[in-house]
């Protein structure tokens, strides 16, 4: 009895695509958790920073005049607090920005 041939070009084929996908997506979930990992310390770094902002805030408060103000400044992000006849009417958090002019999104249509 003959047996027939196995053929086994489409099955490689097929394991070969499998292959070149996962890996792709392997590569875009390691690329996605990296940016994701940059992105949270960031938003670490910032919130740690307020809350120091508002701890300095609060000491201030303590021994302020009912008709007082101040402006707490550190490392690039700014509090400022007003108050009038003893109630705050400003407590206002704000950071140094500059635009990232290197950054180019879309090129555009060459318009």
């Amino acid at each position: 009895m003959n047996k027939a041939p196995v053929k086994l070009g489409p099955l490689a084929l097929l394991l070969t695509v499998i292959s070149i996908c996962l890996t792709t997506l392997a590569i875009l979930t390691f690329a996605t958790a990296r940016a994701d990992w940059r992105l949270a310390e960031k938003y670490a770094e910032t919130v740690r920073l307020r809350y120091e902002l508002d701890e300095e805030g609060q000491e201030w408060l303590r021994d302020a005049d009912p008709n007082d103000g101040t402006v707490l400044e550190k490392e690039g992000s700014t509090l400022t607090i007003l108050l009038e006849d003893g109630r705050i009417t400003e407590w206002r958090h704000e950071r140094d920005w500059e635009e990232d002019l290197d950054l180019e999104v879309w090129p555009g249509f060459g318009f």
